[in-house]
């Protein structure tokens, strides 16, 4: 495993290191992420870096009981296994998360060309609200820190400008989602949300 990294050169050594670093440190990886200057699909480096070295990376996460797994239909490698750990999140950045990860099941049940989704902030308060589990509105910071986070962790891509979001802005839901809540029953989740509870706890996800 040393000698195949060895053999490489600096330049492609440093590029593989970084790749690595970022599958750990976020837990996945995209093939393909949204380009709002060009709105386009653009192919994410850092995937195919390691999906090129994938034999030996595999290797060097099982010394630490983690499982790299690679779905090529999702275009996602992730990282799975109990030392794999989530960021705390916040209740409202949680309560996205789920909404999101049913939006994404319902478009995709009805295509299949596509493993990415659509959809709007109305959209996902819409469905806050079909399960009572929003006493008030969120401020429009409150929103924009949620997107934020959200994008920082590849699951979203917002086409507009994060600072002038509104109810009709659009996003991107990567498959990235389906990683996140793998296996999960989402609606069983959010039943254990209460409409009384609004205090912003945090949840790990």
């Amino acid at each position: 495993m040393i000698n195949d990294f060895e053999a490489l050169s600096p330049e492609e050594q440093l590029r593989v290191k970084e790749s690595v670093q970022l599958l750990y440190r976020q837990t996945f990886l995209l093939e393909r992420k949204y380009d709002r200057r060009t709105k386009r699909y653009q192919l994410n480096r850092e995937y195919y870096q390691c999906s090129k070295h994938m034999e030996w990376i595999r290797a060097y996460f099982a010394v630490m009981d983690i499982e790299v797994m690679e779905n090529s239909q999702m275009g996602v490698i992730y990282l799975r296994g109990e030392q794999v750990v989530g960021e705390k999140l916040p209740r409202l950045a949680t309560l996205y998360i789920l909404i999101l990860k049913l939006i994404y099941d319902e478009q995709m049940s009805g295509v299949s060309t596509s493993v990415n989704a659509m959809t709007t902030i109305k959209e996902i308060h819409e469905k806050l609200g079909a399960y009572r589990i929003l006493k008030k509105q969120p401020s429009a910071s409150e929103i924009q820190r949620t997107i934020r986070l959200l994008k920082k962790y590849q699951i979203v891509e917002p086409l507009d400008v994060l600072e002038e979001l509104d109810g009709s802005s659009r996003m991107v839901i990567y498959p990235a989602i389906q990683v996140v809540l793998m296996g999960d029953d989402v609606r069983a989740l959010l039943s254990t949300f209460s409409e009384g509870d609004e205090e912003d706890d945090e949840s790990e996800i």
